[in-house]
Parts: C-alpha cells; structure tokens; sequence
C-alpha cells in the first residue's frame, strides 16, 4: 500500500494520477473534504478517473495511526502532501497542529516502522530572501504556513543524524498545472492568467518594482508532474529510478531557472491565442513583503542523484491546458 496524504489537493491529485500511469492502484488517498473558506471549487474532482484502494478522513486517518489502527497495513512509502498552504491563513494554532504537529505524528509512525517517508515543505521557508539554498542564513518566512513548515524541517534536521531510514523534504517552489482549479486565489499566477486571458483577452501584471521592468519579476515555475516524479524518485517505488540507498535530505524542488511574468503570458498565448499585456501599479502595501524574483539552488537536489531534466516553461503550460 502507498500513503498519499493531501490526496484530493493540487499536488496530492497529480501524485495519485502518476502513480496510476505507472500501474500503481494500491493507494489509501488521504484527505478533507470539508469546505475551506479560500476554495473556489469541491476538490474531489481531482480524483475522478484515477483508482485507488481506499479514502480516509484526515482525521479518521490520524486517529487510526495513533492508536495502532494501521498495523496491519503493509505501507511501501509515504507521501505526505497534506498541509493548509494558505499563505492568508493567520490561525497560527491551526496551521501549527495541521502542518506541524500532524507531521511529527506520521513521521515517527514512518519512522518506526522504516517506511521512506517524503513530505511537502515549501519555498515560503525563505521568504524575502534573495537566496535560495538550503541553509539557516537564508530561512526568513514571512507568514505562519512559511513558518510552520519551517519548524517541522528543522525537527527533521534534528533527527537526522539516528534516521536509517528514506526521510526527505521536498521545498516546492512555484507551482503550476491541472487540478488547481479549487484553489482559488492561491492558485498558481499561471493559472489567474490563463483565466484572464481567455475571459478578458488581457492579462494583468504589475509594473517595474524592486529593480525589474515591468512584468520582469521572476520565479522559479515548476510542473507539477515533475515534482510527482521527484516524490516518487525518494518513495523508491519506481524500480529503474530510485536512490541506491535511503536518503536523508531537506532539498529544494524547483528548475533551477527563473522566468518573468512576461514568459508565463507569451506561454499562455501560444496557447490560447493572441492578447494582450496590461501593467498595473504596484500596491504600496506589497512593498515590504513581496518576492521578486525566486530560483531554487538544486544542488542538494542533484547531490541525491536525482538528475531528471525538468518541463520547460512552454511545454507545462502547453500540458496544463491541454487536459
């Protein structure tokens, strides 16, 4: 059996939907389906067409693990994707017990039991900083999921040194394409521009700030699908792509590469056809906590042997809207 948790979200879905394509269906898929305040749409639309074993509650799913109820599952990996990545959220007790205190629990249930366990962390942990590699220095969230998700990294670090096991955090960076359409406003800036392209014929984006030209702000856009292959590279589930031994890592899941706003709209009308471009000022509220530009350092990546070339820009955006 392979755990995915966050099984009905944006990355959860892709995930459940790759491992079919590799003939895996003995998935327990874990999630919430109750309505959230920032979600535009049901999220279980995500799963249709895809097969799995079996659906649990998050919180049916937490309770069974805590008190042995899943001892009889044979667990080949876990995929913890599930976390509230609302960067709006400011219940600081909530995003703590979901993306913190949930985490410790499932992984020390992995770690007993020497399941390979990799999770979702974020590049939210670096905030406004301008460098992007996997060190304390450079770890300044700016919001309560950046900083949730940073505490559980540094428990990981600590534990580290007595883990035998396959124990890795994946620090996503700027997501994109299909199965975000519930996200709402936390959808990627690929996907709000495609809607506005093919509503409005206009694409909406802000004028020159922090040094960049006007839609010349930058960010490391990674899709979906290849951040799927990266879970599944460290799960050891694919006999011919897997580490030659357990892994303990905290890495970033980007490209390595920056693209501007500009890039994403040309992207989006080689598929949607011709628009057009309007520049918008920036708010004076966003100056002090805005990310210009964003591009993972992969060394530590590249360091675990995962060497894969990722999508490029056209061609993800040519993939997401083709579905």
């Amino acid at each position: 059996m392979i755990v995915v948790t966050g099984a009905a979200g944006f990355i959860g879905s892709n995930l459940v939907h790759e491992l079919n394509r590799m003939g895996e269906e003995e998935i327990l898929a874990v999630d919430d389906l109750s309505p959230m305040a920032n979600e535009t749409g049901s999220k279980f639309k995500n799963l249709r067409g895809v097969i799995f074993a079996d659906y649990m509650d998050k919180r049916e799913f937490r309770n069974a693990f805590s008190i042995g109820g899943l001892k009889k599952l044979k667990i080949k990996a876990i995929m913890h994707q599930g976390a509230c990545s609302n960067t709006l959220e400011d219940d600081g007790h909530f995003m703590m017990d979901n993306n913190h205190a949930y985490s410790k629990e499932l992984l020390h249930f992995a770690l007993e039991r020497s399941i390979p366990f990799v999770y979702a962390s974020t590049a939210a942990v670096y905030g406004l900083s301008e460098k992007f590699t996997e060190t304390k220095e450079n770890e300044k969230p700016l919001n309560v999921y950046g900083f949730s998700k940073l505490v559980f990294d540094n428990y990981v670090r600590q534990l580290m040194p007595q883990i035998k096991s396959t124990v890795v955090g994946l620090r996503y960076f700027n997501v994109y394409g299909p199965r975000e359409q519930h996200k709402g406003r936390m959808a990627s800036v690929i996907h709000h521009f495609s809607d506005q392209l093919k509503n409005t014929g206009v694409i909406r984006m802000f004028e020159g700030s922090g040094g960049y030209g006007s839609g010349e702000q930058r960010r490391d856009f990674v899709f979906v699908r290849d951040l799927a292959q990266i879970n599944i590279y460290f799960s050891g589930l694919n006999a011919n792509k897997k580490p030659k031994s357990p892994v303990q890592a905290i890495v970033n899941a980007g490209t390595g590469d920056s693209r501007s706003f500009n890039d994403v709209a040309n992207a989006l009308m080689k598929v949607h056809g011709e628009g057009r471009i309007e520049y918008i000022p920036f708010p004076d509220d966003l100056k002090s906590r805005y990310q210009h530009y964003t591009q993972a350092d992969i060394t530590g990546l590249r360091a675990t042997g995962y060497l894969a070339e990722f999508t490029s820009l056209d061609d993800g955006v040519r993939y997401t809207f083709e579905q």
